[in-house]
């Protein structure tokens, strides 16, 4: 039986301040990647328990668990194929694996040698491709109806982040290299630059709903930079410090530093959320150079480790789960794993005006 047979699932209507809702049922380890479908508000869930779990968020928030499969070691991604009919999951074992949600069935996909540490799906003019980013220092891209990739690309270094808006392809890896593809050329760089941050990248993600083509990186030292890729825009880089803390409130230092773990594009409005190891989220006006707004929470449970927008962005999920930032020490027992959800207004993530 089909998951989707009920028909796609209306989008909840944002509602006047209420709580973020919490999942239930959700995986027994840290969350490591979340990945809404395209097709309906279906949202896949990656987690270092060796598992993906599939839900199905309702009109009001609520959700149901529809489906899960397993890795033979922790999950380190999660993306779906265009019809939504499909999630696609890379992991410590080296796969990549495709779930069916029509049969329920699971298959590998994509093999590497080392792990896989990124799949995302490429939408191309003449069919869905998969690309695969891995700790063996390759790109491979996949096309499903056929065993062996279709390409392979030697990376500088370790993939750490990649992320795709078609035609911009964005490949972060160790010693901060950054390969900037166009996919109509899918295996030579069109551009390779070195992160303008000093620290190693944590993230990569391309601009949404952007006249200039582009990207944000954020880094383990609590900074973002926005990255434009033509020449002609480079005057409009720029990188600023967020995820930070003062070491005393009468201080102001802003001292205590923090990874930014992921930042996600708003698809309507192209502004952006950005996520961090101090357990906040902020989120940010590329263009007018502004923070727009901050989830609060009344204590800050843990860091965040993964976030994504629902197709139309009504919906934010976020994942609270321990991100191993301080190290086998800070792995306390009781250690809080949350999988959460926002519903977002309109103020919350609409451009503001240029001044």
């Amino acid at each position: 039986m089909s998951f989707f047979g009920a028909g796609s699932t209306s989008a909840p209507a944002a509602a006047p301040a209420e709580k973020d809702i919490e999942v239930p049922e959700i995986p027994t380890d840290s969350i490591s990647s979340l990945a809404f479908s395209p097709a309906a508000d279906y949202l896949a869930v990656g987690s270092w328990d060796n598992n993906v779990r599939l839900y199905e968020v309702g009109a009001n928030g609520q959700t149901q668990g529809k489906a899960i499969y397993g890795h033979q070691g922790p999950v380190l991604s999660v993306c779906w194929n265009k019809e939504g009919n499909k999630a696609i999951s890379g992991g410590a074992d080296n796969a990549a694996r495709m779930f069916d949600i029509t049969t329920g069935q699971p298959q590998q996909v994509a093999q590497h040698d080392a792990p896989i540490k990124v799949v995302k799906w490429i939408e191309t003019p003449q069919g869905g491709i998969l690309a695969t980013g891995s700790w063996d220092k390759t790109l491979k891209y996949w096309d499903l109806r056929t065993p062996n990739p279709v390409a392979t690309v030697q990376l500088p270094e370790r993939c750490y982040t990649m992320d795709v808006q078609y035609p911009l392809l964005v490949v972060g890896t160790a010693e901060r290299h950054i390969q900037i593809y166009n996919l109509t050329n899918p295996t030579t760089p069109y551009k390779t630059i070195t992160s303008p941050l000093k620290w190693q990248t944590r993230v990569v993600s391309c601009f949404t709903n952007s006249p200039s083509s582009g990207f944000a990186v954020g880094s383990i030292e609590g900074r973002v930079a926005i990255q434009y890729v033509e020449d002609k825009d480079s005057s409009n880089n720029f990188s600023f410090k967020c995820h930070r803390k003062d070491q005393t409130p009468a201080s102001k230092d802003q001292s205590l530093v923090y990874a930014v773990n992921d930042i996600a594009f708003h698809p309507v409005h192209g502004t952006f959320s950005t996520c961090g190891s101090d357990g906040s989220i902020h989120y940010w006006d590329k263009d007018a150079r502004t923070r727009l707004n901050v989830l609060s929470f009344e204590t800050a449970p843990g860091p965040i480790t993964a976030t994504t927008f629902n197709r139309n962005g009504t919906i934010f999920a976020y994942a609270i789960s321990y991100d191993w930032s301080k190290g086998h020490s800070g792995m306390t027992p009781g250690h809080p794993n949350k999988l959460m959800l926002h519903a977002c207004k309109e103020d919350e993530v609409k451009r503001r005006p240029k001044k």
